[in-house]
């Protein structure tokens, strides 16, 4: 292989890996939620994707894993599932919800669940367990929600 053919692959290859990131950096957005990017904007095309094929059997409840079983989330209160980074509560009984376990404040993990709210250790930031709007900041947005669907044997998932 001759120098020239040499430079020319190391030229096309550092255009690949700029274009690649360049999109790549297109697609993350101007906030900091470097935290939630990864499973925010790609689970609701996925989700998106799973409804349609839900009249045909029960593959999308096959293809989910379960987050959490129903039992496990207390009513009033919620469950802080820490490596999925979500939270789901059940603000009145048979009702459950699901958000970011990110506070939007600055990026840390909700640590639980109590007296109605959902806590943030870091700054003291409260968010309600029926819809994760704020209660008391810093922060100034509530908690990201994600679609859930209860399986008839209470097992909770992504939708």
């Amino acid at each position: 292989m001759t120098d020239s053919q040499t430079a020319r692959r190391t030229v096309l290859a550092a255009g690949a890996a700029a274009l690649a990131g360049g999109t790549l950096a297109a697609c993350g957005g101007g906030e900091n939620k470097s935290a939630t990017e990864p499973t925010g904007p790609q689970a609701p095309s996925a989700a998106a994707s799973a409804p349609p094929s839900a009249p045909t059997g029960s593959a999308p409840q096959q293809a989910a894993k379960p987050l959490v079983d129903s039992s496990k989330v207390p009513v009033g209160g919620g469950t802080v599932l820490k490596e999925a980074k979500l939270v789901v509560t059940q603000p009145t009984a048979g009702s459950f919800r699901c958000f970011s376990a990110v506070c939007p404040h600055q990026g840390c993990l909700v640590n639980k669940v109590a007296d109605g709210t959902i806590d943030c250790p870091c700054h003291g930031s409260r968010f309600q367990v029926a819809d994760g709007a704020v209660t008391h900041g810093p922060a100034t947005r509530g908690l990201e929600e994600k679609k859930i669907v209860v399986a008839p044997n209470g097992e909770i998932s992504l939708a």
